[in-house]
């Protein structure tokens, strides 16, 4: 029995070490060099080699190394493979990270700030508390709820949208299209931490953006493709967005003549939210390979259906 990795071979070399300690069982082979291919039962990988059928004819479960799948093609893949996403626990602390620097960037005016420090200006602005601050986020599924959580320490005025119903303490939860637009007219922050679906590509648009509140901002931390970037420059140019924190792009890296890199509106980051930690992440693999040998259910099944 073995396990092909496939993704970045430095952090290859920690989960090699990982698996030779606690489950020598299991064989490690890292991409390209499979070896023999029909002794590979699992893979795990940031994106799956092409013709997995042929290439892996006893593959028995895909491994995506992340939280989200839509690196994936999904239409691709063998019907019949699951598809297990990466409930990390330090993808989460990252994520609760990055969200916490992110709203409290836009909260206290920081990327005003760093445009009047390049100016030499020094000019205090208003203080709003954090209290009267309307903080929401779209998704709610686990990562969304412990950036809620740890968004909550500060005392923001808190709400959620989803697709679906939730009930969160201290959270004012909006659902479905219909409830869309309430939740929209007041967010003074809105994060996006969907998924990226057919239903959520471009979600992030200039319709979206006109029913925010005159001057919010925006912080995308889930995918590039949930972003119409013309759209955004378009509020940002006409005072509709104030600001925007993004860490993820339609096409990364950003070309050098991207508008993004020296927008005075706009932090960038290379999509450094959260990373998955082999330290972290070792025992949720393993426990779900263990599963799967156990014959019982893996923790992060991916819906075929729902692309997540």
């Amino acid at each position: 029995m073995a396990l092909l990795y496939k993704a970045d071979p430095v952090r290859g070399e920690h989960w090699r070490r990982l698996f030779a300690e606690h489950a020598p069982d299991i064989e490690w082979r890292a991409w390209p060099d499979i070896g023999d291919p029909r002794d590979i039962q699992y893979l795990a990988a940031w994106q799956a080699p092409d013709e997995l059928e042929t290439l892996l004819p006893n593959l028995q479960v895909l491994f995506a190394l992340s939280a989200g799948v839509d690196q994936l093609d999904l239409g691709r893949l063998p019907t019949t493979l699951p598809v297990v996403r990466l409930l990390d626990p330090g993808i989460s602390q990252g994520m609760c990270e990055y969200a916490s620097f992110a709203v409290l960037s836009l909260h206290r005016d920081m990327l005003r700030y760093r445009q009047q420090q390049a100016e030499r200006c020094w000019q205090a602005h208003r203080l709003v508390p954090a209290h009267q601050r309307r903080v929401g986020v779209m998704g709610l599924g686990l990562q969304a709820r412990q950036i809620l959580a740890t968004l909550k320490t500060f005392g923001f005025a808190l709400s959620g949208w989803a697709r679906s119903e939730h009930r969160l303490d201290g959270v004012a939860c909006f659902a479905g299209d219909k409830q869309l637009p309430a939740f929209l007219g007041q967010c003074d922050i809105v994060l996006c931490v969907l998924p990226l679906t057919e239903q959520t590509r471009g979600i992030l648009d200039r319709q979206l953006f006109q029913q925010l509140p005159k001057g919010a901002a925006l912080v995308n931390m889930g995918r590039g493709g949930h972003l119409v970037e013309a759209d955004l420059l378009e509020a940002l140019a006409d005072g509709q967005l104030s600001a925007a924190v993004l860490d993820v792009l339609e096409q990364e890296p950003a070309a050098p003549e991207h508008p993004f890199w020296h927008h005075p509106q706009i932090l960038l980051t290379p999509h450094i939210a959260a990373m998955t930690q082999p330290e972290s992440a070792f025992g949720v693999l393993l426990e779900n390979i263990r599963r799967h040998q156990r014959g019982e259910s893996m923790l992060g099944l991916v819906d075929r259906e729902r692309s997540y």
